[in-house]
């Protein structure tokens, strides 16, 4: 497999980390991404801080953000390989109660990042003639839970999935090819202490590790026919949940 330069936003903790450290393991070049310049710069010595790892802080709502992204993969390795859009939040709160603000939060952060870093990377890609774009979603968009009162990150997260199957069709024919991965209850710091207590959301009634994630980031990262695909890693949540 070739040496690729990944970019992996929302990669200060949880999956978005774990990825990173995956893909440096496997030899690649990796360039992360956090809001928080302190956290980020932790990571980046947590991983090692070696040649084949570089950071860039800021916001991924904002389209510079994800250009300075590019410019820095491109003048530090030469190319813009793969973006991992893992920068998302994701609360709880009655639909009722949900005003502007609040939705605006999620459909910033999630949406918005994860729209405009793909559209800074896309030119890079076409250059390349060549590029793959992994989203991170949700099996919880095609499956509501009663009692878990997810409106506003779900809207946010189900636009993803959408723009995941628009953006492989526009760009498919470019040798571009843009997937997610919907994630089941994974043990992050998102999730909390209490994280196994879902373990029966899962037909395998266990919660998902970090490393599940980044194994099938990295084989849709190193495939050339996988396109417009909505991956779950989840268990089977999808499918069923155990009630033992």
């Amino acid at each position: 497999m070739k040496k690729q330069t990944i970019i992996v936003t929302g990669a200060s903790s949880g999956i978005g980390k774990e990825v990173a450290r995956y893909f440096l393991e496997k030899g690649d070049n990796v360039v992360i991404n956090s809001i928080t310049p302190e956290k980020l710069e932790k990571v980046y010595h947590e991983l090692g801080a070696g040649p084949n790892l570089a950071m860039v802080a800021g916001d991924v709502s904002l389209k510079p953000t994800g250009e300075k992204l590019v410019a820095t993969a491109i003048e530090k390795f030469g190319s813009a390989d793969v973006l991992v859009n893992n920068a998302g939040i994701f609360e709880t709160r009655p639909f009722l109660d949900v005003d502007e603000v609040y939705l605006d939060r999620f459909l910033r952060t999630n949406l918005k990042g994860t729209f405009f870093t793909t559209q800074a990377v896309i030119p890079q890609m076409l250059k390349q003639k060549d590029g793959v774009v992994i989203n991170i979603g949700t099996p919880l968009v095609n499956q509501a839970f009663g009692g878990i009162p997810v409106t506003a990150p779900m809207a946010s997260k189900g636009a993803i999935h959408s723009l995941t199957i628009q953006l492989a069709a526009e760009f498919g024919s470019s040798n571009i090819r843009v997937n997610t991965i919907a994630p089941g209850t994974i043990r992050t710091p998102m999730h909390g202490d209490d994280v196994d207590n879902s373990a029966g959301l899962h037909l395998v009634n266990r919660i998902g590790e970090v490393e599940d994630v980044a194994q099938m980031v990295y084989s849709v990262a190193k495939s050339n026919f996988i396109n417009g695909a909505i991956i779950n890693v989840d268990g089977g949540m999808a499918a069923g949940h155990n009630l033992n």
